[in-house]
This record gives structure tokens, sequence and C-alpha cells, in this order.
């Protein structure tokens, strides 16, 4: 089996990113980009996803976050996408429920070559420490335009902003471990009845 492993940089006058990733590895992670509450949540990708990630960024954090939260989200799904590569043998669709004491969340991802988001999550305060919980849609959304990947996040409970926003990245992570998994069954087969996941 080939390594699935990329490697984006992505340079802006507003960001500076270095993104690694192994689909294929065991949940480390050392992220680094000046964003604590999003670090902890890109852990949670990594250890639930069974994916190594290495990401480090620096930003204009003098103006806010926002820019750095994007594409941060921007380069992870440059990473995946190249990563995953052509989509041959893998189940391509997958999705998790995870809860966090009252709170749950669904994700459902389909590597379908079409980037679409649907982010249903209701946040019961603007801010989680410092952070600004707008910013996770932003993340979101630049994740599944460059990962060429439909997503639907739906937290179902929950009145804890922290246990929501955990609920939401552990079913991410799940989610796209099941679906990048390679199937045994369809080896080198394109899981789509159009021969083609290129959008």
């Amino acid at each position: 089996m080939a390594d699935r492993l990329a490697t984006i940089e992505r340079n802006t006058l507003e960001t500076q990113i270095r993104a690694e990733i192994n689909l294929d590895g065991s949940g480390n992670s050392r992220v680094d980009i000046g964003v604590p509450f999003l670090e902890h949540m890109l852990d949670q990708i990594a250890r639930h996803g069974l994916m190594d990630l290495d990401i480090r960024a620096s930003g204009d954090h003098h103006i806010d976050d926002h820019h750095t939260v994007e594409d941060v989200g921007i380069t992870l799904g440059q990473a995946l996408a190249q990563a995953v590569g052509e989509k041959k043998g893998i189940r391509r669709f997958g999705h998790a429920y995870c809860p966090l004491d009252e709170a749950l969340s669904r994700v459902v991802v389909d590597f379908s070559g079409r980037p679409g988001l649907e982010f249903n999550v209701d946040f019961p305060r603007a801010r989680i420490g410092s952070f600004d919980v707008d910013l996770f849609s932003e993340f979101f959304q630049g994740l599944v335009n460059h990962a060429w990947i439909t997503l639907h996040v739906d937290n179902l409970r929950g009145h804890n902003a922290h246990h929501i926003a955990e609920t939401v990245f552990k079913a991410t992570g799940r989610a796209l471990r099941m679906a990048v998994e390679l199937d045994p069954r369809q080896t080198g087969v394109t899981p789509s009845t159009k021969g083609t996941l290129s959008g």
C-alpha cells in the first residue's frame, strides 16, 4: 500500500502555514497555530481519526484569529485531498455520533469531489475562553472547499459550549477515519457509479 502522506505549505500576507498529514497514522499530533482552543480541537481530529497531524502556523493575531483559523482549514483540506489521492479503494462515506456528558453531535462525510457544508451548531455563548465560536464554521468551510468533500455537522443536544465543540471535532475525526479507510472488498475500485470522484 502506498503511503498516504501529504505536506502543504500556504504563505500569504496574513498567514504562514505548514501542514503534514498521515492518513494511516496512530493519532499523534503536533499543533502550534497560536489559537489554543483550535489546537485542542485539532488534537481531537488526529486522535479520533487515527491520523497523524503536524500543523504549524503564524498569523495576524493582532487583528484577530479569523485569517489563521480559516487558512488552517484551507491548508488541512488541501493536505487531506492530496493524501487521499485518487480515492480508489476507500470507503468514501463516513459517519459518527460522539457524546460528551450532556452534548451529542453527529458528523457525516462524503469524499464526493464536490465541496459542501451543512453546519448546524448553535452555541449557547459567543466565546469559549477567548475563542470566537463563529470561527468554527469558517474552519470547516475552508476544509470542505479544499478537501473536496461534503460534510454535514449537526449538534443534536447540549448546553455546554466546550462540550458541544469537542463532540463536533471528535465526530469529525471518527467520520474521516471511516471514510478514508481502505475497503478490502473494493481494492483499486473508485467507489462511485460514475467511475470518478473528481467532481
